[in-house]
């Protein structure tokens, strides 16, 4: 997974992301859904998100696992 710079951030479309609010835990290839599951809940357990924050980066991420 490579690291996205500013501009390919900056370029990605809000439905790309877990929390499109807040442009927060992109998801736009399968290796970064996982991550964003991942940091989801270890964000959850530190109080930094909550439970429905974590279910709606799940949701995304999840979309974008079944994409073939």
């Amino acid at each position: 997974m490579s690291k996205l710079t500013k501009e390919e951030r900056d370029s990605l479309p809000d439905d790309e992301f877990g929390l499109p609010e807040k442009r927060a835990y992109p998801v736009d290839t399968k290796a970064r859904a996982r991550n964003a599951k991942a940091r989801a809940t270890q964000e959850l357990e530190r109080g930094l998100l909550t439970p429905e924050e974590r279910n709606e980066i799940d949701q995304a991420a999840d979309c974008k696992l079944q994409e073939e």
